[in-house]
């Protein structure tokens, strides 16, 4: 049988080795994202501190890029963030496609996702929270002409608003992904040869 002392002893001992992991566990940052994009970025645009905010997850696996001179300089790419853990799950995904389509973004608007504001000129989106996740998950779309850029955080860290999230990704990223290949092109009615101006439209009765 153990002396009293050797008992007091295991316990102080087990109750150092209990604060000592309790020191290690990554608390979640609750602050708000930065505003500013700032190096090092994940697959060329994505800041990585944002990143590690919005999942939780520090110094994830990453997977992907971006080339934004495919497609008549729409561009195209993707970047995926894991989990390095366990059975290294995605976290996040950011999809740049050439194939934009306002209708879906109007559909999901009408089904009550949120507006995304205006980020570049020409663009509408929408972003809005699963609320049958279990896992936070969050996603959002901008689309202008025939480029898309799609968000999906696909495990958002607890107990932040994981919707403001997305949205601010997307005020950063999107002015750098989207082209001047996808403005919309100027109305003919409106865009005068060189050296003339246009003629002013008729007057209704």
């Amino acid at each position: 049988m153990k002396s009293p002392l050797a008992l007091a002893a295991v316990l102080v001992c087990a109750l150092a080795f209990s604060t000592a992991c309790q020191g290690d566990e990554v608390k979640i940052d609750r602050s708000p994202l930065p505003m500013v994009a700032a190096p090092p970025y994940i697959c060329g645009h994505i800041p990585l501190k944002i990143v590690e905010l919005m999942t939780g997850v520090r110094d994830p696996l990453v997977r992907g890029y971006f080339n934004l001179k495919l497609a008549g300089g729409l561009g195209a790419g993707s970047c995926a963030a894991y989990r390095r853990d366990g059975d290294r799950l995605k976290v996040l995904q950011v999809i740049l496609t050439p194939g934009g389509y306002p209708g879906k973004v109007e559909e999901q608007l009408e089904d009550g996702a949120l507006s995304v504001p205006e980020i570049v000129p020409g663009a509408i989106g929408y972003y809005f929270k699963d609320t049958t996740s279990k896992s936070n998950a969050t996603y959002a779309m901008l689309v202008r002409g025939k480029a898309q850029i799609g968000i999906q955080l696909e495990i958002g860290a607890e107990g932040r608003d994981n919707a403001a999230d997305v949205l601010a990704l997307m005020k950063l990223i999107a002015p750098k992904l989207i082209t001047d290949a996808s403005a919309p092109s100027p109305s003919p009615s409106t865009t005068a040869p060189p050296g003339k101006t246009p003629s002013p439209s008729p007057k209704k009765g």
